[in-house]
């Protein structure tokens, strides 16, 4: 048994890699999340959706496998991202399906998969049973956690993307500023727009919204600094992320106008003219491995109506858009050559 500092102590916290910061929940456990989602929920939606198209139904079988996974993929990352050690992550699985199973939901997933990882990690090699009482207090925990909690946290995140759609439909042209602008933040910031899409469920015209302003951030990123980061550069953040930017966005945060001011003209665009939708997880993926794309032809079929939609709407004007406002900051000197050059 450790006796180094009394449980409840701050060193006693520090000893067990406990913080209780929104880096470490908002950030780093988030963004642990978004690749539980990304390796259970998304690759099925992709797979099933392949099976749809080809008629094999194996493939429809193996994508509604992965999907029905997604509870203990999440509850496993959090716990990974949260520093856990092999006991309470192995554990982690029972919390995930538990609060699934409990009508939690993603979010209802995540706060069920944080307070049992913590929890877990207190206890972990405390005593001379760890093999016993480590596993134990992470399961009991987490399963209390999204069977008596995680149902309210689940319809609450429900309402709240309610609301937001809601809203959308009443008002589409401020709210698809709204929605644009955020969710295309949150894609470039160090937080998983992926998750909060799929936490809030986020479908209809503010899914479309959101696709909108995330790929005005990728798109336009990748077009806006492609003299400085040629080639490679444009497909690392056109298809990749948007957040390799954040260091360059940190020591020069008008860089950040560009693309921003692009998802506020287009996601009223979007909710207006174009009527674009989406999925939850393709709202906050933009161009992301083309997910943002595939939610789009998802839900809205591929007509080549919706195809040029596509087109236009999250690949081409988020390019235009954002390199004209860049190329006129660049000539009044509010954007230097170099400010947005990525270590690639």
């Amino acid at each position: 048994m450790s006796t180094n500092t009394p449980a409840g102590s701050p060193g006693f916290f520090k000893r067990k890699n406990i913080e209780f910061t929104l880096h470490r929940y908002g950030i780093e456990a988030l963004g642990a999340m978004a690749l539980g989602l990304f390796a259970s929920l998304l690759i099925g939606t992709i797979i099933n959706m392949v099976g749809d198209v080809t008629g094999i139904a194996w493939l429809n079988e193996v994508g509604k496998l992965c999907m029905a996974m997604m509870g203990p993929a999440i509850a496993v990352a959090v716990a990974f991202g949260l520093k856990a050690p092999p006991f309470v992550l192995f554990s982690a699985t029972v919390v995930g399906h538990a609060a699934v199973l409990a009508g939690g939901g993603p979010a209802g997933c995540f706060i069920a998969a944080v307070i049992a990882a913590e929890c877990g990690k207190m206890v972990s090699k405390e005593t001379k049973i760890d093999l016993i009482v480590t596993p134990a207090v992470t399961v009991f925990v987490g399963i209390a956690v999204g069977q008596f909690i995680g149902p309210y946290i689940g319809m609450f995140m429900t309402w709240v993307g309610q609301l937001i759609m809601w809203a959308t439909e009443l008002q589409p042209i401020p709210m698809g500023i709204l929605v644009s602008v955020i969710m295309g933040l949150a894609l470039t910031a160090p937080i998983s727009s992926a998750a909060i899409g799929v936490m809030l469920g986020l479908s209809g015209l503010a899914a479309g919204a959101a696709t909108v302003g995330c790929c005005c951030q990728m798109v336009g990123f990748a077009v806006a600094s492609y003299k400085e980061n040629k080639f490679g550069g444009l497909l690392a953040q056109g298809i990749g992320t948007s957040m390799l930017q954040v260091p360059n966005i940190v020591k020069t945060p008008m860089i950040l106008i560009p693309p921003t001011l692009a998802a506020a003209i287009l996601g009223p665009v979007a909710t207006t003219v174009a009527r674009m939708e989406n999925t939850p997880i393709g709202s906050g993926m933009g161009t992301s491995g083309f997910v943002g794309q595939i939610g789009t032809i998802t839900v809205m079929g591929s007509s080549g109506g919706v195809l040029t939609w596509i087109l236009v709407l999250q690949i081409l004007l988020p390019a235009v858009l954002t390199w004209v406002i860049a190329e006129y900051m660049r000539k009044k000197n509010w954007i230097k050559f170099g400010d947005q050059k990525l270590d690639i």
